[in-house]
């Protein structure tokens, strides 16, 4: 009994210890007990003399912060930041203190959560302190409300359609615009403007190359372009569709239907166009003036019907060389498009067969205002009418010519002449590849004011290039007022003859007229250089690469005024 009594007068006093320390508020009795237990674990191992828990410090109320934070940036540079901005938690605001998570085990950090619910009691808050935060809180937030808005909100709509505006005519409207338009309302709004969606392009970015299209993937197609149709195209004037390969169909009919104002539709890498798409934009786009076909694949006989009925509202037109595609060509020569202005015929980098037969009498007969007519790698073979009639009047509003390829042409002086011969007021003349054609030919020519002239030879082969050439001069002489680009590349003139005709570019110093000279793989020699580089002080460009007669470190292509000014002392 003694022992009995001995042990539970121990227990007792050790409770008595115990208690002051765990009671630290009243009013908290349903936690009593559990602090008692948790006490008496820790205290059973510990030593008399623990050391006590610190009081916790009061709070200090600090004065109303600033509305912006200062602080450094890259290279050294002061950041003058909002607090109040929209962009919170951006890489310019400073991270608060304290915000670092500690990564802790798994299962360790309810453990701590639980410790700290047990062990932590609130201390009651003095109503005077309440009453402080209280009225500081007013003090802070009240200025606030006439500042914390986004700059967005208060910029004239007019102002954002203009910088919208920018965009667009850099990267295009789509997707650009369906972007923005989700920041807020006043962005949906601006980017809503007809204004700028007068020209769009849509590119083929629903799936991953390689994969096939899902029903779903084609039914959101159709809904997206007929929702840009209805809400946004109210005045396209120009529509492209690039690397489509289903739904082009769809696409155009759907634009035509809802495009009073349609002008122009390209179709880059395309397939599937059928002749249901040529018979809706027949009836719906009676303001259509431009078709570009080029590289796509599509029903000829749809094209050729709508020609037919339509054509003489057609004033361009772009196609690829092709067995099935050339006869468009025959059907312009017919008179299917009388207000032509611009005929371009080209050919994949990749096809071997390039000649292409047109009658050029009967197209100048087919197509009196044609002003730009462009064969690019395609030869094409001359041929005559049935009837033996023969044009009087040619191209006379002709302004490009353009017969350029990367392989050998036949074209001689008489083919050239049989096209120009009433282009006076021809401006731009391509010739690269054209090795038959020779400088008498071209000083023939009835075009008067001749601004570019571009008759460089790029083929590998060197088939009729082995003799050298004479004559140069007749063409710089007529054209040294005018001319502004001129390429010779790979021209096998004589040093003789290229300083006498540099010599006629540098006594038009008073037109001072060229910008660009390309005498890439040339015989030209440091002094009929100077001549030209000395007088033309609006030269920008100048291509040297591979000259053989001069110095090295010379040869390369310049760029700027600069530049040519540096070459000009070494020259000397």
């Amino acid at each position: 009994m003694d022992s009995s009594e001995a042990g539970a007068s121990t227990r007792s006093e050790r409770k008595e210890d115990v208690a002051p320390s765990t009671s630290n508020t009243s009013g908290q009795r349903e936690e009593g007990p559990k602090l008692k237990k948790v006490s008496l674990k820790r205290n059973s191992g510990e030593p008399t003399n623990a050391k006590t828990k610190k009081p916790k410090k009061a709070r200090v109320f600090r004065s109303a912060q600033p509305g912006y934070t200062v602080h450094q940036g890259e290279d050294m540079l002061l950041v003058i930041s909002s607090t109040t901005s929209q962009y919170d938690g951006s890489a310019w605001k400073p991270p608060k203190k304290g915000t670092k998570k500690k990564k802790l085990a798994k299962g360790k950090l309810k453990a701590n959560q639980v410790k700290k619910k047990k062990t932590v009691c609130a201390k009651p808050k003095p109503a005077s302190n309440l009453v402080t935060k209280t009225e500081e809180d007013a003090a802070l937030f009240v200025p606030q409300t006439a500042v914390d808005h986004r700059w967005g909100q208060s910029l004239p709509e007019e102002v954002l359609i203009n910088i919208f505006q920018m965009v667009v005519i850099q990267d295009g409207a789509v997707p650009f615009l369906c972007r923005v338009g989700r920041v807020c309302r006043l962005w949906n709004a601006a980017a809503s403007s007809p204004v700028l969606w007068r020209k769009v392009t849509i590119g083929f970015c629903w799936i991953s190359p390689g994969k096939k299209q899902l029903p779903k993937t084609e039914k959101k197609i159709k809904d997206t372009v007929d929702w840009l149709a209805q809400n946004r195209f109210s005045q396209l004037r120009d529509f492209s569709l690039c690397h489509w390969t289903k739904n082009v169909d769809y696409a155009v009919e759907v634009v035509s239907q809802f495009c009073p104002h349609l002008r122009s539709l390209t179709l880059s890498y395309c397939i599937g166009l059928t002749v249901r798409a040529f018979h809706c934009l027949g009836l719906h786009s009676r303001s259509l003036q431009s078709i570009n076909l080029q590289y796509s694949e599509f029903q000829v006989d749809g094209l050729l019907e709508y020609l037919e009925n339509h054509g003489s509202q057609i004033k361009q037109i772009w196609f690829t060389h092709g067995l099935k595609n050339d006869r468009l060509l025959t059907a312009i020569t017919r008179g299917y498009c009388p207000d032509l202005e611009l005929l371009e015929v080209n050919t994949r980098l990749d096809s071997k067969d390039c000649e292409l037969s047109v009658c050029i009498q009967a197209l100048q007969m087919a197509c009196p205002k044609l002003k730009t007519f462009r064969m690019l790698n395609v030869r094409p073979l001359h041929k005559t009418m049935r009837n033996g009639a023969e044009s009087t009047s040619g191209f006379p509003l002709l302004e490009e010519l353009c017969i350029a390829t990367t392989s050998y042409s036949y074209m001689t002086d008489k083919d050239l002449l049989d096209i120009l011969f009433g282009s006076t007021k021809l401006r731009v003349l391509d010739l690269r590849g054209c090795s038959r054609i020779t400088p008498s030919g071209l000083a023939t020519l009835p075009c008067l004011e001749l601004e570019c002239l571009f008759w460089g030879q790029y083929f590998s082969s060197h088939i009729g290039l082995s003799s050298p050439k004479k004559g140069l001069h007749m063409v710089t002489q007529k054209w040294s007022q005018t001319l502004q680009q001129l390429d010779i590349a790979n021209q096998l003139f004589t040093e003789e003859d290229l300083e006498i005709a540099m010599s006629y570019l540098a006594q038009a110093s008073e037109a001072d007229t060229l910008r660009s000279l390309n005498l890439s793989g040339t015989r030209i020699t440091p002094p009929a250089l100077r001549s030209v580089i000395g007088q033309m002080t609006a030269l920008n460009y100048l291509n040297l690469s591979s000259c053989r007669y001069l110095p090295r470190g010379v040869k390369r292509i310049y760029r700027g005024q600069e530049d040519i000014r540096q070459l000009l002392d070494k020259l000397e």
